[in-house]
């Protein structure tokens, strides 16, 4: 196709509502219900560079609404995937989602103050940017601390309040040769390039806002180690308010149900992990002492012995209970934990000489399980078999 889209969203990235002649409409192989429509101007921003597409409906008079499920672009060709078809050389209008287009807009001008500041300051260089409908991340050719992010950060927050401008050119080539850009990959032809006044130049497609100030505010929420590099995750504006709204909620629930101040919280949850992890060493002792006692209750002549008890006990004090149960007695010495309906969970251990792997392959002989060790002990879990079943198999074992 011989032709070039008109972008409007270069024009003006503010405007939501245009007029446009449809250039062509095809069935999309890929999809029953779907139609590629190529408008000759559309203000409808593609997926390009990193950046999710615009939403929104085209109008033809007199009809319903025909909804813009997603937009991609070409060589220059911007395609429209609506879920309806359009006459080639309808008008028609077409109105572009403003909540979604400026939410990307203040994420995409916050990238961009992030990423020159990284660049000034660390000389690193922007090397993957994704900007979806939840969260924007961007890949960085260095490591970066969470000392140095909170840094940024502020810095950033710091030209958004300064209110500095932004603004977006096509520069001839000769006037290219003089601007020092930044840009993720080699480009050719017209390069669109997006200043902002103080902090970046760079080489961008998308639609940005005026002002620094419209991005509101930015936050870091999240960053790793990545190929050798950092990956970091952010959030601006209305979504970045959205995120820190959520948190404090969560917080306030938090301090609720500890009956304690937001600021205590942290030394209050401390506490909390304190009394629960004493809370859990003394029930692992007393459960090991009433386990301890139900062993010695087994009879003296039965060599070969196992014991049943409910589910949650800790495995460490399993495997004590069992080793002390093999040095006192010899033999097969195995504890079941769980019930005959949902199946149990095993511990088996065995006296020097034999070979606890032995107990599974006749268990296997009346029920489903699953498992395996050493000889000297083993642990597995064990269903279809009740726990008479399995007494059995222990009485019958040599």
């Amino acid at each position: 196709m011989n032709l070039q889209t008109i972008k409007l969203y270069d024009e003006n990235a503010y405007e939501t509502e245009f007029t446009a002649k449809v250039i062509s409409c095809k069935k999309d192989e890929k999809s029953d219900d779907r139609f590629i429509a190529v408008l000759d101007r559309t203000l409808f921003f593609p997926e390009e560079g990193g950046q999710t597409p615009d939403k929104g409906k085209i109008t033809l008079q007199g009809e319903d609404d025909i909804n813009v499920i997603d937009v991609q672009i070409k060589d220059e060709v911007i395609y429209h995937y609506v879920d309806k078809a359009i006459s080639e050389g309808a008008e028609v209008s077409g109105v572009i989602d403003w909540i979604h287009r400026f939410s990307n807009m203040q994420q995409h001008s916050g990238e961009h103050i992030f990423s020159g500041i990284v660049n000034k300051q660390f000389g690193y260089d922007n090397v993957g940017f994704h900007l979806s409908d939840s969260v924007v991340t961007m890949d960085y050719s260095g490591q970066l601390s969470e000392e140095d992010l909170f840094d940024i950060e502020k810095k950033v927050n710091g030209a958004i309040y300064e209110n500095r401008e932004i603004k977006a050119f096509y520069p001839t080539k000769q006037e290219l040769l003089s601007i020092d850009y930044r840009s993720k990959k080699e480009l050719t032809g017209a390069i669109r390039i997006v200043e902002v006044d103080g902090y970046d130049i760079c080489a961008c497609c998308a639609p940005h806002v005026r002002k620094t100030g419209e991005i509101g505010i930015l936050k870091v929420i999240g960053s790793q180690n990545y190929k050798g590099g950092t990956r970091v995750s952010i959030l601006c504006g209305f979504r970045a308010l959205k995120y820190l709204a959520d948190e404090h909620d969560m917080i306030l629930k938090l301090a609720g149900s500890m009956s304690t101040s937001i600021d205590n919280v942290p030394s209050q949850f401390e506490k909390q992990q304190e009394e629960i992890s004493e809370l859990k060493r003394k029930l692992s002792d007393a459960s090991e002492k009433l386990l301890m006692k139900d062993a010695t209750e087994i009879p003296a002549d039965m060599k070969n012995a196992c014991l049943f008890t409910d589910g949650g006990m800790d495995p460490n004090v399993i495997r004590r209970v069992v080793n002390t149960m093999v040095a006192d007695r010899g033999g097969y010495q195995g504890i079941f934990f769980g019930d005959d309906n949902s199946g149990y969970r095993f511990i088996i251990g065995s006296a020097e000489g034999l070979n606890s792997n032995d107990v599974l392959s006749e268990l296997k002989k009346c029920c489903n399980v699953r498992g395996g060790g050493k000889s000297a002990m083993v642990q597995g879990s064990v269903e279809g078999a009740g726990a008479d079943d399995i007494r059995r198999v222990f009485a019958a074992l040599q």
